[in-house]
């Protein structure tokens, strides 16, 4: 399994291709940009776990880029490492001021950028900053989200479940299985991103539970493009065979023959014009109680 997503920004292509093939051999997924505008548009396309930003590029520069992702609910939390040849302290203040997690010189100790890389994915990990395998936001920074949002209007906060991912896990094993999580997260922020605005919040609270916070006006589009969009392309994770019957087959405890349904969506939705909320665990309470509510008329 990959040890996380990195996102290389850097416009001189020997020392990219180099960063891409020493982190590929680590174990990590790499993808590289060569402008500030390509870098914003690849992470919100996947998001990476942590993004290796030069500051001179061609375009805008690094410094505006980070300012960028701080300031978009959806990235602010993804870990930065400033690449540069700058070494001013004043060019270190500015970038750590705008929320850069390190800042590395060139020419630099290639093991000393994957120390900083591995320690600063662990870090976001450990205080429960991203999930490890989508790469979103999720623990604190969703319950910092939902205290943001708690008295403010016109907001919907939608709980995402999906159906029989154990069967699935089961069947075809733990790397599939993360597969569909990244699969997962992607889509959702696809959906959000094209029915949504900049200012929705997208997070994966762990295992097969996602969250959405997006406004009531969006919401059922969100919801239903959602919907629609994970029946037709969580088809492509299961073989041909069970494709075409529409289940798993496999043994309960016992060995006795199982059917189990292909996964699916159940939503759990919940706004201030429905609901009045003190704390931020009724948010939550609810909207999974609607959840299950939904999943056992689907049943």
């Amino acid at each position: 399994m990959a040890k996380g997503r990195l996102l290389i920004v850097e416009d001189d292509p020997d020392i990219s291709n180099m960063l891409k093939i020493f982190f590929s051999a680590q174990g990590f997924e790499v993808d590289t940009a060569m402008r500030g505008m390509e870098a914003l548009e690849r992470t919100r396309a996947v998001m990476p776990h942590l993004i290796v930003l030069d500051i001179m590029l061609p375009d805008i520069d690094g410094y505006e880029v980070c300012r960028n992702l701080r300031t978009q609910t959806r990235t602010s939390h993804i870990p930065v490492i400033f690449l540069t040849q700058k070494d001013e302290r004043s060019d270190k203040l500015q970038g750590l001021e705008l929320g850069a997690d390190d800042y590395i010189t060139k020419p630099f100790d290639i093991e000393e950028l994957r120390l900083r890389v591995q320690n600063a994915i662990s870090r976001a990990e450990r205080e429960s900053l991203m999930d490890p395998q989508s790469g979103l936001p999720s623990g604190r920074l969703i319950e910092d989200h939902l205290r943001k949002i708690i008295r403010e209007q016109g907001w919907a906060y939608i709980d995402i479940r999906l159906n029989y991912f154990e069967p699935f896990k089961e069947v075809y094993g733990f790397i599939a299985a993360n597969d569909v999580l990244r699969f997962t997260g992607m889509l959702v922020g696809e959906v959000v991103d094209q029915a949504g605005s900049s200012d929705d919040f997208v997070g994966h609270a762990g295992g097969d539970h996602f969250v959405i916070i997006t406004t009531e006006k969006a919401m059922p589009t969100v919801r239903a493009n959602l919907q629609s969009r994970f029946s037709d392309e969580i088809l492509s994770h299961y073989n041909f065979i069970d494709r075409q019957q529409g289940y798993l087959s496999l043994k309960d405890e016992k060995g006795q023959e199982q059917q189990a349904p292909l996964m699916d969506l159940s939503f759990g939705v919940v706004s201030p014009a429905t609901h009045q909320f003190s704390d931020i665990r009724e948010i939550t309470e609810l909207a999974a109680e609607e959840r299950r509510q939904e999943q056992h008329l689907g049943d």
